[in-house]
């Protein structure tokens, strides 16, 4: 087993924690009534939500770069 297959894991694993971290700006009884608020459409994220866009959107490159860099490996 390679070092990058170790790698691809663990980025992987963390991913999924900081998308599961987030908060969602959706609440499920709007899906199922279909009335949608608009008054905080336009709000921007601050703080802590800029930080984990921010991070799940690093995370998210590292780990296609990962995984095609381990598809590579493993071709040859």
């Amino acid at each position: 087993m390679f070092i990058i297959d170790i790698f691809v894991a663990i980025v992987a694993i963390l991913l999924i924690v900081v998308v599961m971290l987030q908060a969602s700006k959706d609440d499920i009884n709007d899906a199922f009534n279909g009335s949608k608020s608009e008054l905080f459409k336009n709000q921007k994220a601050r703080g802590i939500e800029v930080f984990m866009q921010r991070t799940t959107a690093i995370l998210a490159v590292v780990f296609v770069g990962l995984v095609l860099a381990s598809i590579a490996i493993h071709m040859n």
